[in-house]
């Protein structure tokens, strides 16, 4: 069994139970007690359970990730002057992957004539890759209907297929300290596969994404440049600029 596999049916287990014993994971998992014991260890450093006396219990999710409708519908123009930018980065023939989100699909007009190869795990935006004509991979896998988008372990094992030129990825939060991260610790397993395939991570996020916490951490600010319209005054800018490069659209 994948080691990306076994965490996320550790997450499932916790997610019907609340709280699992390490020898039920081990019998369930048939796996040894220090790989399920190292996997708890990661799991926890990510931040997505807490470790108990003999087990490990659930982290609670605080946040609600909106549906792909409700993000169309903000900041539609900051997300189209960010998504314009991003795709003058993707070079003729690059093979690049577009993750499923509001401002990576808004890329999907401005890669016409660039003779590219797209992957994605995003249904909305295959359907826009093919109605152009782009030649293009939808990532098999488990449907995600709130967000139409494709994850789990079946995606995850599809994606290692792969290399990229280039990745362009989505964010719910953007936190100093934390990374980029997201409600769904599934999301977050499979963008982190993709940012480990590629030459160059951009993540494309609007200024409301800047200085937010998730539950699901993805990746260091130190892996991706980050594409946005503007950085508020009001956050921690030299922080951010230290760890990452950062483009303003609107500036």
């Amino acid at each position: 069994m994948l080691n990306a596999e076994r965490k996320e049916r550790i997450l499932s287990t916790l997610e019907h139970f609340g709280v699992v014993k390490l020898t039920d994971l081990v019998e369930k998992l048939n796996c040894s007690e220090s790989t399920i014991r190292r996997d708890l260890i990661e799991l926890e450093e990510d931040g997505l359970l807490e470790r108990v006396h003999g087990g490990a219990k659930l982290v609670k999710q605080h946040n609600l990730e909106p549906s792909m409708n409700e993000k169309s519908f903000k900041n539609i123009q900051s997300k189209r002057e960010i998504a314009a930018y991003a795709a003058e980065q993707v070079e003729t023939n690059d093979f690049i992957y577009l993750d499923a989100g509001s401002t990576t699909i808004e890329m999907i007009p401005f890669l016409k004539d660039k003779k590219v190869t797209v992957v994605t795990n995003g249904l909305m935006h295959i359907e826009k890759l093919v109605q152009l004509q782009i030649d293009s991979y939808l990532l098999g896998g488990k449907m995600k209907a709130h967000t139409k988008a494709v994850i789990g372990a079946v995606a995850l094992d599809n994606i290692q297929n792969y290399h990229f030129d280039k990745v362009f990825m989505g964010t719910n939060a953007i936190h100093e300290r934390s990374g980029f991260m997201t409600p769904d610790p599934e999301e977050a397993f499979l963008k982190r596969a993709a940012v480990h395939l590629a030459e160059q991570s951009f993540v494309l996020a609007d200024h409301s994404k800047f200085s937010e916490a998730n539950f699901a951490k993805m990746f260091e600010l130190e892996q991706a440049v980050i594409i946005t319209d503007f950085l508020p005054e009001e956050q921690n800018r030299e922080t951010f600029i230290q760890k990452t490069k950062i483009i303003e659209v609107e500036k």
